[in-house]
Order: C-alpha cells, then sequence, then structure tokens
C-alpha cells in the first residue's frame, strides 16, 4: 500500500517481552502495513536457480510471472539475478545488470513493491535509480560500498541476511554450535551499522538465512526459537520456500515438489513473529494466510 493510504490488517503486533515489533515497513514508494502478513513472491532471472532457474530468464517473460504472481496475491515482488543456491558461481556485474534491470524497468509500474536480490552496489544504485523499493541482500550489506549505496537513497527498505561464509562454501562447512544467539547478535550489529549512517529504523527488515550455512537441525531451531531474532526490533522475513530443509524431513527430492512443506513452514514463521515471507508458491500461501487470520481475527475480537 502507498504513504498516501494505509489499512490494518486483523492481526495485531507481535509482542517480544512486553514490547511491541515494528508494525510498518518504510520501503521506498511503499508503507507496508505489517498487522497483515506480507508475501513477497520470488522472480528469479536466472537459469541456475535451485528451484526455478530457467523458467523466467527472459525479461518478457519473468514480467508475465510478476503479473501471474500479483494475481495470486503478492504483495511485493522479489527479483533476482543471480542464484544463491549452495555451490552456485558469482555472475559478472554486466550480466546481472543485463538480466535484472529490463524486468525491474517493467515490474515498477505494476503497483506493488519492487525489491531486488543483490549484493553489488552498482546493482543497487541501478535498480534504485530505477524506482525499485527494496534492497534485499544475502550479504546484509557487507560487500564496500554496499551500505553506503542504500544510506544514499532516502527511504527505500533493506532486508538483512545472516549468512555463513559465502555461497560456494557455506554448506561445505556450516555453523557450529547454537546458532540463535549468533545469528542474532549478527542481525542486531547489521542493523545498528546501517542506521549509523542515517537508514531510519522503519526501513529495515531482518531475515536469519535459513539455509544459508546451516545445518538442517540449525534451521528448524532458528524456527522453533524465531521469537528470539525480534528482540533486535526489526520486523523478520522468512525465507523457507523450497528449502532442501524440507526435503530433508519430508523426503520430498525435488524442489517444486515442496509446496506443502512450504506452505507450512511460512505458516510456522509466521506463528512465530516473521511480518514477510518469501516465497515461490504465492497463492497456495496466500491462501494458508488467509484462513490464519481468520482466526486471528476472532482470537483479537
Amino acid at each position: 500500500m502507498s504513504e498516501a493510504g494505509t489499512s490494518a490488517g486483523p492481526s495485531g503486533p507481535v509482542f517480544v517481552g512486553g514490547s511491541p515489533a515494528p508494525s510498518t515497513w518504510r520501503a521506498g514508494r511503499f508503507v507496508l502495513d505489517l498487522a497483515r502478513p506480507q508475501v513477497m513472491g520470488i522472480v528469479n532471472v536466472t537459469p541456475d536457480s535451485f528451484s526455478d532457474g530457467g523458467s523466467h530468464a527472459d525479461a518478457r517473460a519473468a514480467l508475465r510471472h510478476c503479473e501471474a504472481l500479483i494475481g495470486e496475491g503478492a504483495d511485493i515482488l522479489d527479483v533476482g539475478g543471480e542464484s544463491t543456491r549452495p555451490g552456485s558461481p558469482a555472475v559478472p556485474l554486466d550480466e546481472e545488470l543485463a538480466r535484472v534491470l529490463p524486468v525491474v524497468r517493467g515490474a515498477v509500474t505494476l503497483g506493488v513493491p519492487v525489491s531486488v536480490d543483490t549484493y553489488k552496489p552498482e546493482v543497487m544504485r541501478a535498480v534504485l535509480d530505477l524506482g525499485a523499493d527494496i534492497v534485499n541482500d544475502i550479504w546484509a550489506l557487507r560487500r564496500p560500498g554496499a551500505r553506503e549505496a542504500v544510506a544514499a537513497h532516502a527511504g527505500c527498505g533493506v532486508c538483512l541476511m545472516h549468512m555463513h561464509r559465502d555461497p560456494q562454501t557455506m554448506q561445505a562447512a556450516p555453523m557450529e554450535g547454537d546458532v540463535v544467539p549468533q545469528v542474532a547478535a549478527f542481525l542486531a550489529e547489521a542493523a545498528k551499522a546501517l542506521c549509523a549512517l542515517g537508514v531510519a529504523a522503519d526501513r529495515i527488515v531482518l531475515d536469519p538465512g535459513i539455509g544459508f550455512g546451516k545445518t538442517v537441525a540449525q534451521n528448524f531451531a532458528l524456527l522453533a526459537r524465531q521469537r528470539e531474532l525480534l528482540a533486535a526490533g526489526h520486523p523478520l522475513l522468512a525465507g523457507w520456500s523450497r528449502k532442501s530443509s524440507l526435503g530433508a524431513v519430508t523426503g520430498i527430492a525435488s524442489p517444486a515438489g515442496r509446496m506443502l512443506p512450504s506452505v507450512a513452514a511460512a505458516l510456522l514463521a509466521v506463528e512465530r513473529g516473521a511480518r514477510i515471507v518469501r516465497v515461490h508458491d504465492v497463492q497456495e500461501t496466500a491462501q494458508a494466510l488467509a484462513v490464519w487470520q481468520a482466526m486471528r481475527a476472532q482470537d483479537d475480537s
């Protein structure tokens, strides 16, 4: 929804330790009301993403997919031009720009916030200049110049994600020990560093980085204890869609076959305080959340 008007959803703010979590996310042209969980639809403009690589690899197909996701209930579109699956190679800057810019140019006309999944500051500046609303960075703006690229923008939203090591090595040597306090501390520090550059706290969302350098048990620990991550004072984004951890506990080998486990994980994440869920299966997730919201409305009445 735009800054011109916001509306409250049926479920109230999530309370942690007696304090309400932030209820809005300022993201470029929009102020998102997080009283209603937001569905972020994934638009991969890549030939090699783990789940749908090559399906929307040209701009025309990607924009058709954007329109379809909005029709299915997507509140936000997340456009990515580089696969971050374990072991995936880095994409050269010019190639990522060629993949992403035509899609962003069209997507910003569709009436919903446009997020771009990138860690390169050059891509961040280019897409923000085109009118993108959100930078979604798996590196949490740790690359040189990335924080400055976001801080220079008047009001873009930003999602800071936790990743252990890098996409090439993260699953070869996952994290050790209790990951929840480690992830919480990392995200709190990343947000603090960005705020120190003048970025308002209501522009920042945090993502624990499910599958990015964690074991299956560690990923589920982050879900079970997700509310501990809210102590940083920023909304949470959960990205469980089609992840290999879901395959590990269900026996479903194909990422595309993990729709039902993905919806279940999204609901559990929302129940534990996530305000945005990043998903491939938008329609099914939106329908499940509608049922959850109807139940919550009766709880609140």
